[in-house]
C-alpha cells in the first residue's frame, strides 16, 4: 500500500515542511472529487498526513465511483473519523448533504484510451459532473472551489509563441472525437465563471501540464505513463512517434502543492498555469531519460487506430508559469529526480 511506502511519505513530508500555509485548513471540511485518481489521491494522502503531523483536524470528504477500489487505496484512513468516503457518480449528483469549506474538483478522464473508449463520460464528467459539484458548493457554503483544468484548453500552438500564457487562444478542431476532453475542460472553466457571477461562488482555475508521479494509475495510457511502466519492468521504452513534440510536465506532488497554494493565494475567477519549472522536454528526450534510468533502450512503434484516436495532435505545448510564480509559487522538482522517485516507489509497490 502506497501510504505505507516510506519514500512516498518522505516526499509528502518534504513539501509539507517547505510550504507552511496549513492554518487555512485547520478544522475545515475539504471535499475531493476524483478521490482515487492520481492527483486526488495525492491530495487526500497529504491532508491525512497533515492531520497526523500538524494536528489540523481536517475533515476529508472523498468522492468516488467505487467503494471497493477506494477502500483498497485508502485502507489506512478508512476507519478514521476525519475521513469520509462518498460513493457515487458526480454526473448523477452528490450523495452527501453536509456543509463544506473547500471543494477540489479533480474528477476527470485524463488519458488517451479513456478519451477514445469513453468519450461521453469524458465530456459529461467535465461538464455535468462539474456543474453538480459547483451547485453543491454554492448551496453548502463553500469558501472556495479549485477546478483542475488542463494545458489542452489552449489547443494547437499557432507558431506565434514559445510558451502559452493564460490569455493565449490556439486552434482546436471541435468536430473530432479527441476534442471532447479539451472542449469540456473549457466548458468547465466557463461554468466556474458562471457560478462566480450568478451565485458568488469563489472559484480558482488551475491549468495543469502533463502530470506524473507515484500515484499513477495502472490504467493510465499517456505516453510518459507507458514509458514509466516499461522502465520499471526493465523493458525497452516504446516511442510511438519521432518524439519531436515539446511538452511541459509536472510531478504530481508538485501539482498537489500548487492546489493547496491556490486555495490561499489564488485570485477568484483567475486561471493559473501549473508546470514544473525544470520539466520542459521533448518526448524523445523524456523516453531516453527513462530508458537511461532503467538501463534499457528506446524503440519506435506506431500506435494502432484506437490508441491514436485518443492522442493529442499538439506538437508544442509549453506553459508559461509566470502568473502563479508572481504569487510566490514554483514547482521546482527537476525532471530526473521526479522520474527517479516515481520509478522507485512504483517498483516497490509492484
Amino acid at each position: 500500500m502506497i501510504t505505507e511506502n516510506q519514500e512516498y511519505l518522505t516526499e509528502l513530508k518534504a513539501w509539507s515542511e517547505r510550504y507552511q500555509d496549513w492554518d487555512l485548513l485547520r478544522d475545515q471540511s475539504i471535499m475531493v472529487a476524483g478521490a482515487t485518481g492520481m492527483i486526488g489521491s495525492s491530495l487526500i494522502d497529504w491532508l491525512m498526513l497533515l492531520n497526523e503531523k500538524k494536528g489540523l483536524n481536517c475533515r476529508v470528504v472523498a468522492l468516488g465511483r467505487n467503494a471497493g477500489k477506494a477502500r483498497a487505496r485508502f485502507g489506512s484512513y478508512w476507519e478514521k473519523p476525519e475521513f469520509v468516503f462518498v460513493e457515487g457518480d458526480i454526473n448523477e449528483g452528490i450523495a452527501y448533504d453536509q456543509p463544506i469549506d473547500y471543494l477540489l474538483q479533480a474528477a476527470s478522464n485524463t488519458h488517451p484510451l479513456a478519451y477514445s473508449n469513453f468519450p461521453i463520460s469524458t465530456i459529461t464528467t467535465n461538464v455535468i459532473g462539474t456543474n453538480n459539484l459547483l451547485n453543491y458548493a454554492a448551496e453548502h457554503g463553500a469558501k472556495r472551489v479549485i477546478f483542475l483544468s488542463s494545458v489542452e484548453v489552449y489547443g494547437e500552438n499557432r507558431g506565434d509563441t514559445e510558451k502559452f500564457k493564460e490569455d493565449y487562444l490556439g486552434y482546436l478542431d471541435c468536430n473530432t472525437l479527441r476534442a471532447g476532453y479539451p472542449e469540456s475542460k473549457r466548458t468547465g472553466e466557463a461554468l466556474c465563471q458562471a457560478y462566480l457571477k450568478e451565485k458568488g461562488l469563489d472559484c480558482v482555475i488551475l491549468r495543469l501540464s502533463r502530470a506524473f508521479g507515484p500515484t499513477l494509475l495502472t490504467s493510465d495510457s499517456k505516453a510518459l505513463s507507458q514509458f514509466l511502466k516499461k522502465g520499471i519492468a526493465h523493458e525497452d521504452i516504446v516511442l510511438k512517434s519521432q518524439g519531436k513534440q515539446q511538452y511541459s510536465y509536472i510531478y504530481s506532488l508538485d501539482a498537489a502543492a500548487a492546489i493547496f497554494f491556490a486555495l490561499k493565494h489564488g485570485q477568484s475567477g483567475q486561471a493559473y498555469n501549473v508546470a514544473g519549472s525544470k520539466c520542459d522536454t521533448t518526448l524523445r528526450e523524456l523516453a531516453e531519460t527513462v530508458a537511461r534510468l532503467a538501463g534499457t533502450r528506446v524503440v519506435f512503434d506506431l500506435p494502432d487506430q484506437a490508441e491514436a484516436a485518443g492522442y493529442s495532435t499538439a506538437t508544442k505545448a509549453l506553459l508559461d508559469t509566470g502568473k502563479i510564480a508572481r504569487l510566490g509559487f514554483s514547482a521546482d522538482t527537476d525532471l530526473e529526480s521526479a522520474l527517479t522517485a516515481t520509478m522507485r516507489i512504483l517498483a516497490a509497490l509492484a
